[in-house]
């Protein structure tokens, strides 16, 4: 009895040591960081003309090839709306069955989508200054939806197949810029071509640009993640990472599930049963997401992305009442001359209020929150949801429609009021600080 006695005892005090070695490790893992923190303000205050030294043109190329990616999936997203009928018409073709080369087409088309949606955010977000990183990153949007948009109208005028050719212009500017533009310094440093990380962050920030506090920030918090030992996708869903991975993915969910991808696939059907101009209001619908996206990148690194994300889900919140208003008095034919403008009224409100924040945001916080050594599988998993939000909001908007038109609209206004409460409490501010700070404070 003694002895076992003994053996229990050894046995706690081991699992006590692994206990005080993990935490050791993981307060490392911080520490560096916050030194350099401290170090990097007092060199801002010691040098204000710094920033000023800097000449980020090559940050600027390096964003316009990575959104024309974004202009790409905007086309893609955007090319059946207005030549659908066209194209069933011209091949013979029913909602039932298609042509192999289309089916090819739309395989490829979406696998390409799939890659720019997760990559190009996350490359603005590593190779943009701290100052730009915002502003940046919110360009994915804005080209998604200037895609979409040119396509609408273009649509219009242009044969289906010389529409889908325009979509070889951006692709084409991608692949030649590829040759001009470095590749991410954080991910450089990961792999440990310490030289390359050098030359690639000094030619983004300017040849005259002092980078060494903010290389050897980078350079630490790669050290200590290396420390950590490599994870799988259950590890996500560990105390270390599962604060994160709760804040991408649930961005994501109130992103989609508010309605977006339903409203803006059957947005002609919906002026048409609110008894509206389809052409007018489409056309409405592709100019105001693009003027109201662009306004929304140049307030991101001024307000905040958690202000301008809560204005955002208000806006949704109301615009999905107003239709839901319309379609009531619709449905018991009350006010019949006020639905169509109340409807109108609510979905441009619906789209301007998504295109300003939660369009992007997510996408940006996305970017900045995961550590680099998990950021491939954390962002894998916060698309992948995504993409699923998207296909299951838009293949039961027509049954809900079906259901009841305004009590959709009310379902979609709950759950944009939930989003707020979801922002309010766990989505932290990042604007102003580095990656580094920001996956250190969220992963404490």
């Amino acid at each position: 009895m003694h002895y076992m006695g003994n053996t229990e005892e050894r046995n706690m005090t081991i699992r006590a040591e692994e206990d005080r070695a993990e935490n050791t490790l993981e307060e490392e893992a911080r520490e560096p960081l916050l030194a350099v923190k401290t170090v990097t303000e007092r060199d801002v205050e010691d040098h204000p003309n710094e920033r000023s030294r800097q000449h980020p043109w090559m940050v600027y190329l390096s964003t316009v090839v990575a959104v024309c990616g974004s202009y790409e999936f905007g086309t893609c997203a955007g090319y059946s709306s207005p030549i659908q009928s066209a194209i069933t018409e011209d091949l013979g073709l029913s909602t039932a069955e298609g042509a192999l080369a289309l089916d090819i087409g739309r395989l490829a088309g979406g696998y390409g989508m799939g890659a720019f949606s997760y990559v190009v955010p996350i490359y603005i977000a590593e190779i943009a200054p701290m100052n730009l990183r915002g502003a940046l990153t919110t360009l994915n949007q804005v080209m998604i939806c200037a895609g979409v948009s040119v396509s609408y109208i273009i649509g219009i005028v242009l044969t289906w197949r010389v529409l889908a050719l325009t979509g070889l212009i951006p692709c084409a500017l991608v692949l030649l810029g590829l040759f001009f533009v470095p590749e991410s310094p954080r991910w450089l440093a990961k792999k440990g071509a310490q030289k390359e990380f050098e030359v690639a962050l000094q030619k983004l920030r300017g040849k005259d640009a002092d980078i060494t506090h903010e290389a050897a920030e980078i350079q630490n918090y790669i050290e200590q993640l290396q420390l950590l030992p490599k994870v799988n996708i259950l590890d996500l869903f560990k105390r270390r990472y599962r604060h994160a991975v709760i804040i991408g993915v649930g961005m994501m969910v109130i992103q989609q599930f508010g309605g977006i991808n339903g409203i803006c696939f059957y947005t002609s059907s919906i002026f048409e049963s609110a008894g509206f101009s389809s052409s007018i209001g489409t056309i409405a619908y592709a100019i105001i997401q693009v003027v109201v996206t662009a306004f929304g990148a140049t307030l991101i690194d001024k307000t905040g992305r958690k202000p301008l994300i809560l204005v955002s889900a208000a806006g949704l919140v109301c615009g999905c009442l107003l239709a839901a208003i319309s379609f009531y008095l619709k449905a018991h034919e009350v006010a019949i001359k006020a639905a169509p403008i109340l409807a109108v009224t609510g979905i441009l409100l619906y789209i301007a209020s998504f295109s300003v924040g939660m369009g992007a945001i997510p996408w940006v916080v996305m970017s900045e929150i995961f550590p680099i050594n998990v950021k491939g599988m954390a962002g894998s998993l916060a698309t992948l949801v995504n993409w699923f939000g998207a296909w299951a909001v838009s293949y039961t908007f027509n049954f809900l429609m079906s259901w009841s038109s305004y009590g959709t609209f009310l379902l979609y206004a709950a759950i944009n009021a939930l989003a707020i409460i979801f922002v309010v409490k766990v989505v932290p501010e990042t604007k102003g600080r580095t990656l580094e700070e920001i996956q250190a404070a969220i992963n404490a």
